[in-house]
């Protein structure tokens, strides 16, 4: 037996909680690590029951199934079953132990790059909180050897079944007869579910871009070269609109007829009118125009990530709101409670997923008989942009902030008279300035990996991307 204090092992490891899990370095995250992860979210968090069943899943990375047989490790050492379901969407997963009623551990690393990967935990009740971060992050736990020549459990396909189903009976059988639909497959755990969900509501669907090799794609902030992809896709192929999601399949990426994708947050603005939501919970960074569409009694705003998203969710329920949403500016859409949606039932799911959004606005288009591009007509003319610097160390990004936050020769010495007076300043998470145009700058260090992330909101695309262009370039000058 070896003791492993969680605490020290993160600060030994490099492999720590984000904003969504604990994630790392693919070479960090060694058995003994994703064994000790395992164990620590069982026993600190008091699941660990004889024969209680864990479900466990994995997206398409390489690094997924060695992860998976640690993991599987550690739920046989906690005397506990593996309830595998093989390679799906992180919502997939979820929604099945939510049904089954037990505890769920996720092998994914989501849309971080190629050499990272990382573990997801859920009680029975949905995705863990920040306390429950914190006691497993507080816990000892005692590891046996760990053989790592064990095979991959075999694969329950009951969880994959359930999502395709919560979908296909949701809408009509003809939902989307006459429509060409493209999917961006590349390396997305979502990609041959999307297809069935498609193919069974009556679309013509029109594979794109698969690939072995995995991709990174975030789905905020959509490289050139996908840019370019989808306006050639849309042409050559005379699409009605392409589906895509990042690397687990938890965030939507959706393009009009003509190819251009549209920001998540509006993605999740329109799924949240078709629901008919009485309140939206979504982080500081999401776009203004929710509030100004007047379409929602309340609307929420919250640190950035889904715990922060769930709790304002439950905070929301409790306070007796008949129903609540909640997504995020990468497009993942959360539902609270149970829904009727053209008179069938939607039963929560309060973890980000990417194809009710994608649903949602296929069906407000056809529903309107118009193009999916159509949709944006009505809604307040604001418009988001965002990207990142790569490779940006968080000590670099938190002294940035802190300048920020505290010094005005540090604000004019990065953008000069360029973006005029600060009108407001918030310290929600990072730092959010509001400029007295109304434009909108946004700094935040990402919690899953060396970057600093920038938003920025204007009255136009071009004005919104320039912000950000010209926000990132001045610090990576100064930095």
């Amino acid at each position: 037996m070896t003791k492993i204090n969680i605490q020290q092992m993160m600060a030994e490891s490099g492999v720590a909680f984000g904003t969504s899990g604990a994630r790392g370095l693919v070479s960090q995250m060694t058995d003994q690590v994703c064994t000790a992860y395992t164990l620590a979210f069982l026993h600190g968090l008091g699941l660990a029951k004889p024969g209680q069943k864990i479900a466990l899943g994995m997206d398409l990375r390489p690094s997924s199934p060695a992860i998976v047989r640690a993991c599987a490790a550690g739920i046989r050492q906690a005397g506990c079953e593996v309830d595998f379901c093989g390679m799906l969407p992180t919502p997939a997963l979820a929604l099945y132990a939510l049904a089954q009623g037990i505890p769920a551990i996720m092998v994914t690393g989501s849309h971080i790059p190629f050499d990272r990967n990382g573990i997801k935990f859920y009680r029975a009740e949905g995705e863990i909180s920040k306390a429950d971060e914190a006691a497993i992050t507080q816990a000892e736990v005692e590891l046996q050897t760990i053989t790592g020549d064990a095979l991959l459990p075999t694969v329950n396909t009951a969880a994959l079944q359930r999502y395709r189903q919560r979908y296909t009976s949701l809408f009509a059988a003809d939902l989307l007869t006459g429509r060409r639909i493209g999917i961006y497959e590349h390396s997305s755990a979502a990609r041959d579910c999307l297809r069935d969900v498609l193919s069974a509501l009556g679309a013509d669907v029109v594979g794109l871009g698969r690939t072995d090799t995995f991709v990174p794609l975030d789905t905020e902030a959509v490289s050139e070269e996908d840019r370019r992809r989808g306006l050639t896709w849309a042409a050559e192929h005379h699409l009605d609109a392409i589906i895509s999601t990042d690397g687990d399949g938890d965030r939507p990426l959706i393009a009009d007829e003509t190819g251009n994708w549209l920001r998540g947050d509006i993605v999740g603005l329109l799924c949240a009118r078709f629901l008919d939501a009485d309140t939206v919970v979504t982080p500081v960074s999401c776009n203004t125009a929710i509030e100004a569409s007047g379409l929602f009694r309340q609307v929420i705003r919250t640190r950035i990530g889904s715990p922060y998203v769930i709790a304002g969710m439950e905070q929301m329920l409790a306070a007796g709101s008949p129903s609540v949403v909640g997504f995020e500016a990468n497009g993942g859409f959360l539902v609270g409670n149970d829904l009727t949606v053209g008179g069938q039932p939607l039963t929560a799911l309060p973890t980000r997923d990417a194809v009710l959004p994608a649903l949602a606005v296929l069906a407000m288009a056809r529903q309107q008989g118009g193009k999916v591009s159509a949709l944006l007509a009505g809604l307040p003319q604001r418009y988001t942009a965002s990207d990142r610097l790569q490779d940006f160390p968080v000590a670099n990004s938190r002294a940035l902030l802190d300048s920020l936050q505290s010094d005005d020769a540090a604000y004019q010495s990065l953008w000069g008279n360029e973006l005029g007076a600060v009108a407001r300043r918030d310290l929600t998470d990072g730092l959010r300035l509001t400029f007295d145009n109304g434009e909108i700058v946004h700094l935040r260090p990402s919690g899953n990996a060396p970057e600093l992330r920038c938003y920025a909101e204007a009255d136009s695309m071009e004005r919104a991307q320039a912000l950000v262009t010209l926000s990132l370039q001045r610090i990576a000058e100064a930095y």
